[in-house]
């Protein structure tokens, strides 16, 4: 056993690695994001951010934290850590000798009509021809000592231990492991981009059911003023001051605002189902909790103020490459990817192996843990690729494939995350100054309509301004509403577009 530990480790000091040495590659990124607005700033922090607390609104921020905690396929991906580090587990123990403990008992029961008696009186001193009676003797004694006989047994006690070792001459078992490592690392980074999806997916849910609560009392409160204009178009008509077209007209107009309350209600309970799913709760676990109308969190200083700049915390393109998990997720499948060639690589070089067996063998069991009861075996056998018909080539050619397909999933995935960043900025931007309009429309609307209504009790017109402007005031406070959520949802957007949300 000595000569092969001192053989193995001359092998292993003379061994190299095949294969490519990663190195992840540069890909270019822009030097500035070209949407971000004069005076952002070019810093940003390396942590992942809980950008959710910003929004000021604490039932968002603990909804978030409880998807983050419940999602299922939150912990669907956090099972497949469990499973790449068990490979990992498995490509370690590849580079160990593996070692297993023997234990037996042989029981042989010969035969009394087999051949070999006249084999086993001729060993016992048996002779033929001139034989005494005591030579007679003398050889059935030994006979019976030395040799089992016909209708005899023999029993066998053995224990031991066997080892065997693959010694990585040409490194194909390390870039096996490196491989795995970077799977693993692949698994964990999957799950923080997951934790960014998910959080954003719940900001974005949670904002529109906000928005859509939000319509839903504008259009009650406008079902209520246009119930009001028809009581009081109503008594005028039994007085004689108008006709009965007014009557008519207003009917319809409070008609057409009521029809939009059940389509708003189903939306917002299927945003409340949404945000269930989402954090594990099922589709009505959140419905009590959520079904209480309530307002938009507060909208950033820049809404009500256009001409201010918002303090977006972008950073640099090339901060991406480090904040964004999913560009995480590509670049550690790429360095498993290397790795992999290395491994089809290694194949094509003679493999090196030593066994080694040491065994206790004796017919009796009091002398089982004697010296004598020793038994070594030694073996180092090498195994050397002749022919294969192009077969391990191939793999090599497949490997190297999967390699330039991850390359450019890698390159695409920077490119994917710099346009993300920067679509997240062009809306926000335009949101930003839209909403601003829409705030100066309403304004306008709603005096149209008090002047509207003012002229029309007047009898100075007839009641159709007063339709429009009701319609108008209706429909501009609605997209003002629906405004501010994407105006939140596009700043959701860009955190996440930035790679803030993954939690350590």
């Amino acid at each position: 056993m000595r000569r092969l530990v001192i053989l193995s480790a001359l092998v292993a000091v003379a061994g190299c690695t095949v294969g490519p040495n990663y190195v992840r590659p540069d890909v270019a990124v822009p030097p500035a994001f070209a949407e971000a607005p004069p005076g952002t700033p070019t810093t940003a922090s390396d942590g992942p951010g809980r950008w959710w607390t910003q929004f000021g609104d604490p039932l968002l921020a603990s909804l978030i934290e409880r998807a983050l905690a419940g999602n299922l396929d939150l912990a669907t991906a956090r099972s497949r850590i469990a499973g790449a580090r068990a490979q990992e587990r498995e490509a370690l123990a590849a580079r160990l000798p593996t070692v297993n403990g023997t234990a037996g008992i042989d029981r042989i029961d010969f035969s009394k009509n087999a051949g070999i008696s006249s084999l086993a009186s001729a060993f016992g001193g048996g002779g033929s021809g001139g034989g005494s009676a005591g030579g007679s003797s003398s050889g059935g004694s030994s006979s019976s000592q030395g040799i089992a006989l016909p209708g005899s047994g023999i029993t066998t006690w053995s224990l031991g231990i066997d080892a065997s070792w693959e010694v990585d001459l040409f490194g194909g078992i390390q870039r096996g492991i490196e491989g795995s490592r970077a799977r693993t690392a692949a698994a964990e980074w999957n799950v923080r981009d997951m934790q960014v999806s998910v959080a954003a997916e719940v900001a974005s849910d949670y904002l529109m059911l906000r928005s859509l609560q939000s319509q839903i009392a504008i259009a009650q409160d406008e079902l209520k003023r246009q119930q009001n204009t028809l009581r009081l178009i109503a008594a005028r008509r039994q007085v004689g001051l108008v006709a009965d077209l007014p009557v008519r007209q207003q009917s319809l107009q409070l008609s057409n605002v009521a029809a939009t309350l059940p389509q708003l209600v189903a939306r917002a309970r299927d945003e409340i189902h949404a945000i269930g799913v989402l954090t594990g709760d099922g589709a009505d676990g959140l419905s009590d909790t959520l079904s209480p109308a309530a307002t938009l969190p507060p909208l950033p200083d820049a809404a009500t103020s256009p001409d201010r700049t918002p303090p977006m915390p972008t950073g640099l393109p090339s901060d991406l490459l480090r904040r964004r998990p999913d560009i995480r997720v590509a670049e550690r499948q790429l360095a498993a990817a290397s790795a992999d060639i290395g491994v089809a690589v290694a194949d094509l070089y003679p493999k090196f192996n030593l066994m080694g067996m040491a065994e206790l063998i004796s017919t009796n069991l009091a002398t089982l843990f004697m010296r004598n009861s020793i038994q070594t075996t030694e073996n180092a056998a090498i195994t050397l690729p002749i022919f294969d018909g192009g077969q391990r080539r191939g793999v090599i050619a497949e490997r190297r494939a999967a390699y330039d397909q991850a390359l450019i999933a890698y390159k695409k995935a920077v490119l994917v995350a710099v346009q993300d960043v920067e679509d997240a900025l062009a809306d926000y931007n335009a949101e930003l100054k839209r909403n601003a309009e829409l705030r100066r429309g309403v304004v306008v609307a709603e005096r149209a309509t008090a002047l509207a209504q003012a002229s029309y009790a007047a009898g100075l017109t007839d009641f159709q301004p007063v339709l429009d402007a009701q319609g108008s005031v209706l429909s501009n406070r609605n997209t003002l509403a629906q405004s501010d959520a994407t105006l939140l949802t596009d700043l959701a957007r860009l955190y996440k577009a930035l790679g803030g949300g993954w939690q350590v």
